[in-house]
């Protein structure tokens, strides 16, 4: 009977007798099962606080539906804003070798002299060239490996050419080195500082988790070695340009808190609690480190409630929820290119493998790394950026990757908030768009999200206080006891 238009939204159940709603452009709200009866019924009136409600957060309007799609419009625009920073991610592979030997590693790492998976000098310089015919103005150039301490020369060269090119392009290029830190020197850290280079790094815990896959190539293990040059970077570096990453094992699952226990012993800023990714070594160890995804999502919230709790005494992020709380209760983008919609891969994100490929993602040079060069877009030495980058392979990518027209994402409650991941669809199931529902990365990412959206809907002050401080950096939002 009420005269009021009802604005694009999905819905679910969030609690016996409760619903969550998420609007188009990510606005969410929790309603009573009573009243989202009333609401898709046209049988709430004016003066409902409910409608109040529903409407300041656009999922209805009255008679100013123009106004009211244009809002939407509005937010809709800066929550896929990562669009106009097309390929802001670049990561050079400068070499597959590595003086470890991680049960996990990704890219099944090649023997510490294996010189001919080193990429040379003019190829990096290629690569470099080809990152700023990129139109973003803030490009991040990240290298990886293996250990790209092991070919520092192409670092070097690259990151020389890069801040040439920068600076004749008016641009602002900034750099991350993805080492495990115990092949560093103080020469190279003081590189590093010189050309304002963050290090990220790797520590899965305290001495017996780390050690238990993060090895040498004699076998032993490197959690000692690991803290002596980490207190060398901190010293060249400062603290605040040293960060680290973990891998969730069979180890580690059932000991995260012992995990978040020693990363605050350590100082770190924060962490990132992440799963496994089935390639390279991980695959062919996946009996002994593997583990259900489901028996992830539960260890991953209990350690996240212990991560709140512990941030009441002292600042201490979960990077992870952080980025997904920031989605869910901002309107801009996080940048993350794993939950991205269409998916990050190649339009957020590339990668130069060590011989000058281009692939759309780091799990696509994996993938090519176990045999299947499927999703290789060119290489820096034979194709012009016009044909990496605007060719018929990364438009048909990106064309299916678009969670808004995929069944059954499209009608998912936490659509606005997720992403897709072609790569890890075609490695499952040998295509780049598929059912997700009940795929590993659904049921990782729908059981956070619900478990995040569980503690919004049960948040204190102090609670919101602690989430917000994540979101915008600042610890002093929160009085600590």
């Amino acid at each position: 009977m009420n005269g009021y238009t009802l604005l694009p939204f999905q819905f679910g159940r969030a609690g016996r007798d409760e619903m969550l709603l998420v609007g188009e452009s990510g606005d969410f709200l929790f309603l009573s099962e009573a009243a989202f009866r009333k609401f898709v019924h046209h049988e709430l009136t004016e003066t409902d606080e409910d409608f109040y409600r529903l409407k300041s957060h656009l999922f209805c309007a009255g008679e100013d539906l123009e106004v009211a799609l244009q809002k939407t419009a509005a937010r809709y625009r800066t929550r896929k804003s990562f669009l106009r920073e097309f390929t802001s991610l670049h990561m050079l592979v400068v070499t597959l070798r590595c003086n470890q030997r991680c049960r996990y590693c990704q890219v099944s790492c090649a023997e510490k002299d294996a010189a001919m998976y080193d990429m040379d000098r003019e190829t990096a310089v290629r690569a470099v060239e080809m990152i700023f015919r990129s139109p973003t103005k803030h490009p991040k150039v990240e290298f990886q490996g293996g250990e790209p301490l092991l070919n520092w020369d192409t670092v070097t060269t690259a990151v020389l050419k890069a801040e040439e090119l920068a600076a004749e392009q008016r641009k602002k290029v900034s750099f991350v080195l993805c080492t495990n830190l115990t092949a560093v020197t103080r020469d190279q850290l003081e590189f590093c500082r010189e050309h304002d280079m963050v290090i990220s790094t790797s520590l899965d815990g305290g001495r017996t988790l780390h050690d238990a896959c993060r090895r040498d190539r004699q076998g032993r293990g490197t959690y000692d070695a690991f803290m002596e040059k980490l207190a060398l970077a901190r010293e060249v570096l400062g603290p605040d340009r040293v960060g680290a990453l973990m891998t969730t094992t069979a180890f580690s699952l059932n000991h995260l808190k012992d995990v978040v226990d020693e990363y605050v012993r350590q100082g770190m800023d924060g962490i990132f609690i992440r799963a496994l990714n089935p390639y390279g070594f991980a695959a062919e160890e996946a009996a002994s480190l593997g583990y259900g995804m489901e028996r992830f999502v539960e260890k991953y919230l209990e350690a996240l409630e212990y991560i709140i709790e512990l941030n009441k005494k002292v600042f201490f992020p979960e990077h992870f929820a952080t980025l997904l709380f920031s989605r869910i209760l901002s309107p801009f983008a996080t940048g993350f290119v794993d939950l991205q919609s269409p998916a990050g891969a190649g339009i957020s994100g590339v990668i130069y493998d060590f011989d000058g490929s281009v692939f759309p993602a780091d799990e696509a040079r994996m993938l090519a790394r176990m045999g299947d060069r499927h999703f290789c877009l060119g290489n820096v030495k034979t194709d012009t950026y016009e044909a990496v980058f605007a060719g018929e392979k990364l438009r048909n990518l990106t064309r299916g990757a678009c969670l808004e027209t995929t069944f059954p994402c499209a009608f998912c409650v936490f659509q606005a908030y997720c992403g897709t991941d072609p790569v890890r669809n075609y490695l499952e199931t040998g295509s780049e768009v598929r059912n997700m529902a009940n795929s590993p990365f659904c049921i990782r990412h729908k059981g956070i999200m619900t478990g995040l959206f569980d503690i919004l809907r049960r948040a204190d002050d102090v609670t919101m206080d602690i989430i917000w401080s994540w979101i915008t950096g600042n610890p002093g939002l929160v009085r600590r006891v």
